[in-house]
């Protein structure tokens, strides 16, 4: 049976937008008259929004967003055109060619969401403030809650954008803004969170609790060693150090017994996941559309899902994963992506709209797949996350939480810290493959830049790791392909709603 806690929080993960907020014409003392009030209404609300059910909004699961650039535009997938499926004006193969440009309405809808999400902390901040009385004792660890939030959000945006303005009140309007300068922003960041180490509880924010879902000493110790682990990209200093104390201080997660064990259905009780999107299919309106996004229609039909028959992944992905090499496919290969022969939940193949056993074909995917043979089943499909067989709304709404942060990165981290500092991590990077079953191989830069790729697939990452490696650059090789010598697609474009509205904020370079 659920506990109370755990209840409360799922009633708190229902908001969906900065409209939605009927207490503005409430006077602020009838809305705070205790601690858990001012609690639910300040920080509790926030977290309904690192999630989403709309496009564009939440971290992961949800359409058109953060997720989608980090992972779209990497080496990790592809959105083939089917026909007359997913090309959208060309939006989808934008990504794999790296054309995008500053009217992608993906890339806007990312800067919304994460400036809206960082604009609702700074007025949670105020308000907690007006309201510290009320708060009592627990208004230190509330306040460096919510500033830590804050500056996860500023590092996704310097992350996806560079230099980008640094907001801290909600009396300056994003109008008169400019922006600052990415390694400033990253300073902030740094500060915000080494200060909130002091204050946020040390516990577990993936089991269902109090701290469900919250920011908590690990969280914010996966943040910094981030930050550290990318020092270099972001400001040009590298800080390998630093990301190795970061790892070596978050020891209260450890690897699962079983790598699928954090992405099956009620994955809560995982001991490596660090930071997830609660899902609840009964009680939180957070969505997870990934799978339902990759999946072929009759595949998905067979569990009660609907497909949209889109991404797969990429022939790098298939020779990084040993994928039709006798002896040596990778055994992370099968729970992470669907391909061959699929099967429905009764154990039989899944049949085609022609009557044949549906067959995914890994090598034949490619970028326009119109007049291909293998139109609708040309790829290896997103699997990671157990179908959950009793989900809704099309497969939607699921009880597998949605992994943000987990101690399996913390290990690959700290292994390419060391390696980098020319120090020994082996054992690091060695735990990761032994509890995949996979034999050891050489303690390498370019191997554990292959197996971030294995162990962190569909996890939004890739795009990161290529760009640390100094290997961002799009598979696609067509007589249109990009020009990505200047290195301009290592950040997307400042959306040009954004710079109409504001003519003091500047382009990046290269848009």
């Amino acid at each position: 049976m659920k506990n109370l806690s755990y209840i409360l929080l799922a009633l708190l993960f229902t908001s969906c937008s900065m409209e939605e907020d009927p207490r503005d014409q409430i006077p602020e003392e009838e809305i705070y008259t205790s601690a858990t009030d001012l609690y639910r209404n300040t920080i509790a609300t926030l977290y309904t929004y690192v999630g989403g059910a709309a496009d564009g909004q939440g971290l992961q699961g949800t359409c058109r967003g953060v997720w989608d650039l980090q992972t779209l535009s990497s080496d990790e997938a592809i959105v083939p055109t089917r026909g007359i499926d997913w090309y959208d004006g060309g939006l989808w193969q934008s990504f794999y060619k790296h054309s995008w440009n500053d009217g992608n309405e993906i890339v806007s809808n990312s800067w919304y969401y994460l400036y809206k999400v960082i604009t609702l902390c700074n007025r949670s901040l105020e308000t907690l403030k007006r309201n510290k009385a009320l708060a009592g004792d627990y208004y230190n660890e509330w306040h460096y809650e919510i500033r830590a939030l804050r500056a996860m959000y500023y590092w996704y945006l310097i992350d996806l954008f560079g230099d980008v303005p640094l907001v801290t009140s909600t009396n300056i309007s994003m109008n008169d803004v400019t922006r600052e300068s990415r390694s400033n922003v990253f300073k902030f960041c740094e500060d915000e969170l080494k200060a909130a180490l002091i204050e946020v509880k040390s516990t577990a924010s993936n089991h269902i609790g109090e701290y469900y879902g919250r920011i908590t000493k690990e969280v914010v110790l996966f943040v910094l060693a981030k930050l550290m682990l990318n020092a270099e990209v972001y400001t040009g200093t590298p800080r390998w150090e630093d990301c190795v104390s970061y790892c070596e201080q978050n020891h209260r997660h450890q690897l699962a017994t079983y790598y699928s064990n954090n992405f099956i259905i009620h994955n809560e009780n995982s001991p490596e996941n660090i930071f997830v999107i609660p899902l609840d299919k009964d009680l939180i309106s957070n969505q997870q559309w990934n799978i339902r996004r990759s999946l072929h229609y009759r595949h998905a039909e067979a569990w009660g899902l609907i497909g949209e028959n889109g991404f797969s992944a990429t022939h790098r992905v298939l020779d990084v994963n040993g994928y039709d090499t006798a002896g040596k496919q990778d055994t992370r290969f099968y729970t992470n992506y669907y391909y061959g022969t699929v099967y429905g939940p009764n154990g039989q193949p899944v049949l085609d709209r022609h009557g044949n056993p549906l067959t995914y074909r890994p090598r034949e995917v490619k970028l326009d797949l119109s007049d291909s043979p293998y139109l609708e089943t040309a790829g290896a499909r997103m699997f990671k996350y157990y179908i959950d067989p009793n989900s809704y709304k099309g497969g939607v709404l699921v009880d597998n939480d949605i992994v943000l942060f987990r101690y399996a990165d913390v290990l690959l981290m700290w292994a390419e810290a060391m390696l980098r500092l020319g120090r020994d991590g082996h054992i690091y990077y060695d735990r990761v493959r032994e509890r995949a079953s996979m034999e050891k191989r050489p303690y390498t830069l370019d191997n554990l830049y292959d197996e971030r790729m294995i162990e962190l697939a569909w996890e939004g990452w890739r795009r990161q790791d290529m760009i640390r490696f100094g290997r961002y650059k799009s598979l696609y090789e067509g007589p249109d392909a990009v020009d990505e010598s200047d290195g301009h697609t290592t950040i997307f474009p400042i959306p040009s709603k954004v710079r109409t509205l504001n003519p003091k904020i500047t382009q990046n370079l290269g848009y």
